[in-house]
């Protein structure tokens, strides 16, 4: 796919992508750095992959690092953003794309503590290196973002609602990011061919993707996914701080969906 940031664009801009060694954070941060921006991968434990993002980035001209870090885990995230500061200064645009909870073999509480604690913390900690100017986008699915009004897959709820929970509270932070200068914007989207949890979504309920599919006409894959990511940093802040990507009608019926559209944009 075509990069939807002009070549250039970001020469200069800092930017770091959370859970960028593969899928649609791997996508977004290439964007990035195609457009000229200094690019941070995020990686927990797939730093084959973090690394092997970085080495075409740089085979291409572009300026990229790696930083491995457990966002559960505070002293990890302060140990990135010190990397950070010390390699770039500063950030300009932060994408916290990075979420799970569908994992086996995790503690019952880790979606809550990766989805909304986690990502709490991770602003809280990044904003030292947020000057005016800089923007902050939060990755969601339109599963978690209408948890509370429509319903969802079983296997997904608990991931869903700490979803949610994780957006309600950087929400709460929106009139204090913006007397700083710094801009705020949930990108919402539709279940996304390709990615993992479409991959555990389907394994658990054989047929989601198909009838997924069908109700919504089509649904957006990886790089389709990652270009809106990478555009909701660059283009104007949505009324509601909210880009929509893909049908809603199903969320929030037909009539509600052309309101949101109007308001909201995609």
């Amino acid at each position: 796919m075509t990069n939807p940031l002009a070549a250039g664009s970001l020469n200069g801009k800092r930017v770091l992508v959370t859970g960028s060694s593969r899928g649609v954070g791997a996508a977004t941060v290439g964007y990035f750095a195609d457009a000229g921006a200094g690019v941070v991968i995020n990686f927990r434990n797939k730093e084959a992959r973090a690394i092997k993002v970085a080495d075409a980035i740089r085979a291409a001209g572009g300026t990229a690092i790696t930083v491995g870090a457990d966002l559960t885990d505070a002293d990890s995230v302060s140990a990135m953003f010190e990397a950070i500061k010390t390699e770039f200064g500063g950030l300009d645009i932060l994408v916290m794309n990075a979420s799970g909870g569908m994992e086996s073999g995790m503690e019952a509480d880790y979606a809550m503590k990766l989805n909304r604690d986690a990502q709490a913390n991770l602003l809280a900690t990044a904003r030292p290196l947020l000057a005016p100017g800089a923007r902050v986008v939060f990755v969601t699915s339109h599963q978690a973002h209408f948890v509370a009004t429509a319903e969802t897959m079983p296997e997904y709820e608990p991931v869903a609602r700490s979803k949610r929970a994780g957006e309600d509270a950087l929400r709460a932070q929106i009139p204090e990011l913006a007397e700083a200068g710094i801009g705020f914007v949930v990108v919402s989207g539709d279940i996304i061919e390709g990615t993992v949890t479409a991959v555990l979504l389907e394994r658990a309920s054989p047929g989601t993707m198909d009838a997924r599919k069908d109700a919504a006409g089509r649904l957006y894959n990886v790089n389709e996914f990652a270009a809106e990511v990478a555009l909701a940093a660059v283009e104007p802040v949505p009324e509601n701080n909210t880009r929509y990507v893909g049908d809603i009608a199903d969320y929030v019926g037909e009539v509600a969906a052309q309101a949101v559209i109007g308001s909201d944009g995609i």
